[in-house]
């Protein structure tokens, strides 16, 4: 099962398909080199996961994919 744990200690996961805490970013850049019919798998490989922590609502992206350190961002009030 796929996670890493937060800065405040809560483990996040993203095993589940859908995932509810993941959004997924698509640059906007990307978008006119796809036609009408997009290839789920290609567009997925586009997208830069982004995930909220239900403990602290910090933010985890992941900028270079899984395979790489995730970026956290506290959320000011």
């Amino acid at each position: 099962m796929p996670s890493i744990a937060c800065k405040c200690g809560n483990r996040i996961s993203w095993s589940l398909i859908p995932n509810p805490i993941e959004t997924l970013a698509f640059p906007d850049t990307e978008r006119v080199s796809y036609s009408s019919v997009i290839a789920s798998g290609k567009l997925y490989e586009q997208t830069t996961s982004i995930m909220e922590c239900d403990e602290c609502s910090r933010l985890v992206i992941f900028w270079d994919g899984f395979k790489h350190n995730p970026v956290f961002y506290k959320k000011e009030k």
